[in-house]
């Protein structure tokens, strides 16, 4: 063989040996090609048995790959970097995990505490915020690097330490959330950097178990586990207080044994209209965003725990604590009523519209699948194979307040 000849043989071998060490040694490959990627459509699914996560892609409508490691997700939420790059996944042992969607992998792992419920990242992107049920408080964390900000117990007016609940994300780098065991809604501010001013609004009903702001996150609404009722803040209106809102909505009639909490979460502000799950009622609450005031009612076929609008707000879609928890409703918005119903399989945690409306992705856990549907016309597009699915959450969420 010539000499510039081998010379070429030894020079493509030595490339194609770089180039499968390089293969090997970058994270999850499936994702880290040379081709340029955004981060725009893709989502995260939770796995709640196994402590990972499904990287998929919301315009392919299938999963990318894998991420293991992330502890217990038997309640997991995560919120999204405003990039879109990274998702931080809040785990019910206190986990907070940082995950690179990109390279699908860990950047960052901590526990920082015994016993979490959810976090936020505040509108400036530099801070995460975790609620706590051990040892209670909440924690805040530099997103960059996830070393500790501040450090908020949550001690009532009672003198009692107690669980923090319904943390959500305000505009101006502010928290809201609640003290479940001392019934008050706490604000913290960190506009003027690291040390909070703390807003508490005490005596706002028995057990707030979780809590919403509207999307313009003007806002703040509280549901009550220990009576019926819901506490509400006008986020707008200084000085800030708290008023009570649907007192009494189950008088008079028996109370049901409740299988799931309801998610305050999931529920549904659109147009002028609140739509928010009845503790153990077959219903949701038809509210008026101008009067706070009571409008109406829709007969459901379960104890709701999600109701979800679609993003332009026309329909509803509604899953239900166990034992009816195989089913969705589809409700319209305009007249109350249930429009479409069906079954999508055992066990329905969750539903995640697409950004613009077009699809909703549904977690069948005990069908271990994630169902896709084509949200006008109900018809399945996709079903994606997954462990024991909980959350989807999608990381367009990083553009809404309150993600």
């Amino acid at each position: 063989m010539p000499k510039y000849l081998r010379r070429l043989c030894v020079l493509i071998a030595s490339g194609m040996i770089a180039l499968l060490i390089a293969w090997i040694t970058t994270p999850n490959a499936v994702l880290a090609t040379s081709e340029l990627r955004c981060a725009g459509d893709l989502g995260i699914v939770v796995e709640r048995s196994s402590g990972s996560i499904l990287i998929v892609d919301t315009t392919k409508r299938a999963a990318l790959a894998r991420v293991e490691g992330l502890g217990d997700l038997s309640h997991a939420s995560a919120v999204f970097s405003p990039d879109q790059r990274f998702a931080y996944v809040f785990g019910r042992d206190g986990g907070v995990t940082k995950v690179d969607l990109l390279t699908a992998s860990i950047a960052k792992r901590l526990i920082q505490a015994g016993n979490a419920i959810g976090g936020a990242i505040a509108d400036d992107g530099a801070l995460i915020a975790v609620s706590n049920y051990e040892p209670g408080g909440v924690r805040v964390f530099a997103a960059d690097s996830l070393d500790m900000v501040a450090d908020i117990p949550a001690i009532g007016a009672n003198g009692k330490a107690s669980k923090t609940v319904g943390l959500v994300d305000l505009p101006g780098r502010r928290f809201a959330y609640t003290l479940y065991d001392a019934g008050e809604i706490w604000i913290a501010d960190f506009s003027a950097g690291a040390e909070p001013a703390v807003t508490k609004l005490s005596n706002i009903g028995a057990l707030p178990y979780d809590g919403n702001v509207t999307p313009d996150g003007r806002h703040y609404l509280v549901g009550l586990f220990g009576e019926d009722g819901v506490a509400h803040v006008d986020l707008w209106r200084e000085p800030l207080a708290a008023e009570r809102i649907l007192n009494g909505y189950g008088r008079g009639e028996e109370k049901l044994p409740v299988y799931k909490m309801p998610h305050f979460e999931g529920w549904t502000a659109s147009g002028d209209r609140l739509l928010i799950p009845a503790v153990g009622r077959h219903e949701l609450i038809a509210v008026d965003l101008k009067s706070f005031k009571e409008v109406g009612r829709v007969v459901t076929h379960g104890q709701p725990v999600f109701a979800v609008a679609r993003p332009d707000g026309r329909y509803v879609w509604v899953n239900f604590a166990h034992p009816l928890n195989d089913t969705i409703d589809v409700v319209d918005i305009l007249t109350l009523k249930v429009v479409h119903r069906f079954r999508a399989g055992p066990a329905v945690l969750h539903m995640e519209f697409t950004p613009r409306g077009r699809d909703v992705w549904v977690s069948a856990r005990d069908d271990d699948r994630v169902l896709v549907y084509d949200a006008a016309t109900f018809a399945k597009k996709a079903e994606i194979a997954a462990a024991k699915p909980s959350g989807i959450f999608f990381a367009a969420r990083a553009t809404r307040i309150g993600q």
